[in-house]
């Protein structure tokens, strides 16, 4: 049979080699993204431009003053498109309030400086010119067609369709083919000119700025930028465009708030960049300005002679950040659509997590709607703590042997309050006297930070929790505000939050110092502070694991006290001492360490005091 530490090896080079199989997966569909990619590119470069069926005749438009509207629609979205542009003026959800209404929809774009799919040309200006309604090519409430002559001569034709069908996201996806006529005497490049992907910016003054930005996918990779990167920060200076770089094969770009996200996606991987602006916006129920972020994307670098036309094809996505629907896209729509979540460097955590809470809505939807998504997250809580149990029973355990050993530390600490080396030494001796490491009571909780970090970004972003209540909370994705005094909102379940940790912390074994012991009474305080305006689900969650954590502590605290006894020495030295004995090392070629502050001052020569003179 194996030994232990036969074992061990065993697992961790198993491990090594699962790692190294899953990324080297990795690796080659990136790879092959990337060749499909480049060879759609070329195959793109190669053709002639392809002409459009469509003859693209210009009749007289309205005058720029004459305002009409056009409505596409079915029963979870409506766009309304503009002739001023020629593209779409705002998008309203159906089943989205706003904040605090029980009327007013959520509007995407209604800060935007012109229609979604207006054509931008040089300085990234809109071309907001009247065009002209083609009613015989339109089909009411599913597709709108406008066409106009730009200044430089170019007739531009565009086509809205409504996607129709029940594949996941297609009831928020809708068809632009743009048609480009070259109606002037000289060539064209179109690649001075953009396609407008309209604003994003947030829809209330509680929700998180630095969730505001742009992204662009190109190489199987989803690259984010928040608003604050136009203010510069500390080593930069502001921008007033921030541009991506050019010659990059694009899959698809957006802009994004919290909750929602518009996405521009080509039918192929365009050879091109994109471009994003800010400005600074109002909000409801908030004097102060939020910043807006607005992007467009490029033509690629086409050359149109006179008379040519040229028409790209694309997919537009104005909806909600919902994981599960997103992810569902991918097998439908093109890869790529779960990134636009960015969960970050814990997506691995919130993904599942994100799953798990929907299931449990699910099932508890039957029973009652109106609490049943404050349930799920109470219940997905403690299917965590449950999971990770073991961890806190282990660090339960090392914790409480730890502290049966503070009187042997003190005395050592006494013993050789002027060798800070040799109370090191001792102290690891000590350790490896009794078994114990003394990373064992904190590991397993830095174990825990990927959880708890997944679950944190994936409640941040989960728009399924906006207007849902629980108990006296009327909206879980905003702070539980009961009322004012002086300005100062009045929170409880922060407060009860910061309760629950004082007393988890209180009825947990104490190590360290009197110092240490200080700053972790005085987490419970900062956290409290820092979460006072966060989303009343986060509150709830770590309520919930506090209230969870101190009855596991108070079934650990009826379990016997561990027994404090030597074992059986080991010839190997622990990580811990070998770090150890490298520190003393150091501290030897340094100069040494003296062993009293008397000994320093023994073999320090003393200088002659010279002659008295004088008086």
């Amino acid at each position: 049979m194996y030994d232990r530490k036969t074992w061990i090896v065993l697992i961790v080079c198993g491990a090594l080699l699962a790692v190294n199989l899953y990324f080297s997966s990795q690796n080659q569909k990136a790879a092959a993204a990337e060749r499909a990619a480049k060879e759609a590119i070329e195959k793109t470069q190669e053709e002639a431009p392809r002409e459009s069926t469509a003859e693209l005749t210009v009749e007289t438009p309205p005058p720029p003053t004459e305002k009409e509207t056009v409505v596409l629609q079915n029963d979870l979205v409506s766009y309304t498109l503009t002739n001023i542009g020629g593209g779409i003026e705002y998008v309203e959800f159906a089943k989205q309030l706003d904040v605090g209404s029980e009327t007013s929809h959520v509007r995407v774009n209604r800060n935007g400086a012109g229609p979604i799919g207006t054509i931008a040309g040089a300085g990234e200006l809109l071309e907001n010119v009247a065009y002209a309604y083609k009613a015989d090519e339109s089909e009411e409430g599913r597709k709108a067609v406008y066409i106009a002559k730009l200044q430089s001569g170019l007739v531009v034709k565009k086509t809205y369709s409504l996607k129709q069908g029940n594949e996941p996201g297609a009831r928020y996806l809708i068809d632009l083919k743009v048609e480009f006529e070259n109606a002037s005497a000289n060539a064209l490049n179109l690649n001075q000119w953009s396609v407008y992907l309209g604003e994003a910016s947030p829809l209330h003054k509680k929700e998180i700025s630095q969730q505001v930005g742009f992204f662009r996918r190109e190489g199987g990779s989803l690259h984010f930028t928040h608003s604050g990167k136009f203010k510069g920060g500390m080593f930069g200076s502001p921008q007033s465009v921030i541009n991506s770089p050019t010659d990059e094969s694009v899959e698809f770009v957006g802009v994004t708030s919290q909750f929602f996200a518009t996405v521009l996606r080509p039918k192929d991987p365009m050879n091109t960049s994109m471009w994003a602006k800010s400005a600074q916006v109002t909000v409801p129920l908030g004097p102060e300005t939020v910043t807006s972020v607005s992007a467009g994307l490029r033509l690629p670098p086409v050359t149109l002679a006179p008379t040519e036309r040229k028409e790209f094809d694309y997919l537009v996505f104005v909806g909600p950040k919902h994981n599960n629907m997103l992810r569902k896209m991918n097998k439908h729509w093109g890869t790529g659509w779960g990134d636009v979540m960015q969960y970050g460097l814990f997506w691995f955590v919130s993904r599942p997590l994100n799953w798990l809470l929907n299931t449990y809505h699910n099932l508890l939807d039957t029973i009652g709607k109106s609490w049943s998504w404050g349930l799920a997250i109470i219940l997905l809580t403690i299917t965590v703590r449950i999971f990770i149990w073991p961890l806190h029973a282990k660090s339960t355990h090392t914790m409480k042997r730890m502290s049966k050993l503070q009187p042997k530390m003190a005395e050592l600490k006494e013993k050789y309050a002027d060798d800070p080396t040799k109370l090191n030494t001792e102290m690891m001796g000590l350790y490896k006297k009794y078994g114990i490491n003394p990373l064992g009571g904190c590991l397993p909780m830095f174990i825990q930070l990927p959880v708890f970090f997944g679950f944190y970004r994936m409640l941040q972003y989960a728009v399924e929790l906006r207007g849902q209540g629980f108990l006296w909370v009327n909206d879980l994705s905003q702070p539980d505000t009961l009322g004012y005094v002086a300005g100062i909102p009045l929170n409880l379940l922060p407060t009860v939050m910061a309760i629950t940790s004082f007393a988890q912390i209180a009825m947990t074994p104490k190590t360290g110092d009197k110092m240490q012991q200080r700053i972790i009474m005085f987490m419970p305080l900062m956290f409290f502070f820092f979460c006072y305006n966060f989303a009343s689900a986060l509150a709830l969650y770590w309520t919930t694991q506090n209230l969870f954590s101190i009855g596991q502590t108070w079934l650990m605290n009826k379990v016997p006290e561990p027994e404090l006894k030597a074992v059986k020495p080991s010839k190997r030295k622990s990580w811990v001492e070998r770090m150890a004995e490298k520190q003393a090392e150091l501290q030897k070629q340094r100069g040494g360490q003296p062993a009293s502050p008397g000994a320093m001052r023994d073999a320090t020569p003393k200088k002659k005091r010279p002659p008295r003179t004088g008086g």
